[in-house]
């Protein structure tokens, strides 16, 4: 018979290693990606639509082969995989501190980007695996462990920011020095901390390729409606530095703006997937979190034809930080929830891949259009019009869901794991 069910258990050993590890990986990512936009439109002189290009290139390149990490990870486990990425990324880094032409920086970031899908993906897909282990040893539901590990991530891109602006008053090139010093602590902890062998799993051969998947019609809807919140999410990255850039002259308020977006999921994001998970099912989670989402783009579009600027200017951007970030403490932690629910046996870290690389493909078509619609001298309010229209959209395509079976909440996150979850049932207690 289980242990009863209960939120305060203590997390293992390996969940707060790959909890404290999404924690670092972060610290050194937001360190350099707030500032990158600004840098290469001023610094090197790119034009916008080249910006977006380069932009959706490192998101494309990191989140479309999440799916090849993903299955990696299946294949030969977290330990060599997560290594390996954090070695491209110091790589990554050091290259973007020197790349002055178009051609490398191209290849920087896409080498960054590569790096990422190494590593995230492994980590992912074990938190979602570690989770699930922990829900049948009756430790509690686990969308919780995920929310966890969502606060770590935030508070990581709390701090890289700061850091990042702090280390900007030398030089771009000494921020992107700090986040490879930053990775190189990371790759030389995991290489004495990370374990060889995972409780719970056993690597699988890679068979049956994507097929299975491809047919997968409640997956791939998950990962439209996961994807164009992500979309949404990138403009974190491009058009607020833009906005913020024309309303201030400065970029400074963007790292602030950032620490905004990073406090509310570390106060609030386990208390809200709590509410969810005991009032939403999985598909009205993310339709809420889609609406408000677009709502926040709805803002600035409404104030963007009165050319505010200085403090005025900062409020409508401030109200899209914050429903933005709403609407992805309720989108995430319930998409990766409902995951190992909607995957192959043996196969979580292919899916929890797949679920990124979509999601990737999808920011580098929009990142692409949002640059240029950005750059054509449209209306003021017109790119962001275009900007909110777009979450409430994906909202038509979520999937279905089914009724939860007996011990589950609302969110399909309590009681015994479902077909899919590809981890060992424990042995009765």
């Amino acid at each position: 018979m289980s242990a009863p069910r209960t939120d305060r258990t203590p997390l293992t050993p390996l969940l707060r290693l790959l909890i404290l590890t999404q924690l670092a990986f972060n610290i050194g990512f937001f360190a350099v990606l707030p500032f990158l936009a600004d840098h290469l439109g001023t610094a090197i002189g790119m034009a916008g639509w080249l910006v977006g290009v380069v932009l959706g290139l490192r998101t494309f390149s990191q989140q479309g082969l999440f799916v090849v990490g993903g299955a990696l990870a299946d294949r030969y486990g977290v330990r060599p995989v997560v290594l390996t990425g954090c070695a491209l990324r110091i790589a990554g880094f050091a290259w973007l501190a020197h790349a002055e032409r178009t051609w490398s920086v191209i290849g920087s970031v896409l080498l960054i980007g590569c790096a990422a899908a190494l590593f995230s993906p492994a980590v992912e897909s074990e938190v979602a695996r570690q989770a699930v282990l922990r829900e049948e040893a009756g430790g509690g539901p686990r969308a919780r462990v995920l929310a966890l590990f969502t606060v770590a991530g935030q508070a990581g891109a709390f701090t890289g920011p700061l850091l990042g602006a702090l280390l900007l008053t030398a030089d771009f090139r000494t921020v992107c020095l700090a986040g490879a010093a930053v990775f190189t602590a990371v790759l030389a902890g995991h290489a004495v901390l990370l374990p060889r062998h995972l409780p719970g799993r056993a690597p699988v051969a890679v068979r049956g390729g994507l097929g299975p998947l491809l047919r997968n019609r409640r997956f791939l809807a998950l990962c439209c409606g996961y994807g164009a919140q992500l979309l949404a999410y990138n403009q974190l990255y491009l058009a607020l530095p833009a906005e913020v850039r024309r309303t201030t002259g400065s970029q400074a308020p963007v790292a602030w703006l950032f620490a905004l977006s990073s406090l509310l999921v570390v106060g609030a994001q386990l208390p809200v997937t709590r509410w969810a998970g005991r009032r939403l099912t999985p598909r009205r989670s993310l339709a809420a979190g889609l609406l408000l989402t677009g709502a926040g783009f709805a803002a600035v579009a409404a104030a963007r034809p009165a050319g505010l600027t200085g403090l005025p200017g900062l409020a409508p951007l401030a109200v899209l930080v914050v429903l933005l970030t709403a609407g992805q403490m309720l989108v995430a932690p319930v998409a990766r929830a409902w995951l190992p629910d909607l995957a192959e046996p043996g196969r979580i870290g292919l899916y929890t891949g797949a679920l990124s690389s979509v999601s990737g493909l999808l920011v580098l078509l929009g990142s692409t259009a949002s640059g240029a619609l950005l750059d054509l001298g449209l209306p003021p309010a017109l790119p962001w019009a275009v900007l909110a229209a777009v979450p409430p959209a994906a909202v038509l395509v979520l999937p279905g869901e089914r009724v939860p079976g007996p011990g589950t909440d609302s969110l399909g996150t309590g009681g015994t794991a479902r077909r899919g979850t590809g981890v060992r049932r424990l042995p009765p207690r």
